[in-house]
């Protein structure tokens, strides 16, 4: 069986920064500010912040009980074999595998309730 590790959870609001605050006045997480957006580290784990603007196309949110989680990220050290092992217990792949930068590769699979969980492998840049 694959070792999965988490890797980061996502959120999406219309007020990153409002967001942010509220995690580290609430929670004690760090806000993280990198070029054009804001995320979050609790216990070690990232929350990254997408921004959600009107007319881009993302739902509104649900009647709760729903938390508004977008998706979650897993760790693997081989997406290939990963791949593999998955489409053989029938999982659903939302997106294909395929290379987000460089060093980063990832799929996204579909889990219960319409879950959204993104697998990454990530690979050290080698140095030239």
């Amino acid at each position: 069986m694959a070792e999965f590790k988490w890797d980061h959870l996502q959120l999406r609001s219309p007020n990153p920064e409002l967001t942010a605050a509220w995690f580290e006045q609430c929670l004690n997480a760090q806000i993280i500010r990198r070029p054009g957006r804001v995320d979050l580290r609790l216990d070690g784990v990232d929350i990254f912040i997408a921004q959600v603007k009107e007319g881009d196309g993302v739902a509104l949110p649900p009647v709760p009980p729903y938390q508004g989680l977008d998706h979650f990220g897993l760790t693997v050290a081989n997406l290939d074999e990963v791949v593999v092992e998955l489409r053989n217990k029938g999982v659903e792949f939302t997106q294909e595998p395929k290379s987000i930068r460089p060093g980063v590769r990832g799929c996204f699979i579909r889990g219960p309730q319409n879950i959204s969980i993104e697998i990454l492998e990530r690979r050290q840049q080698e140095i030239a």
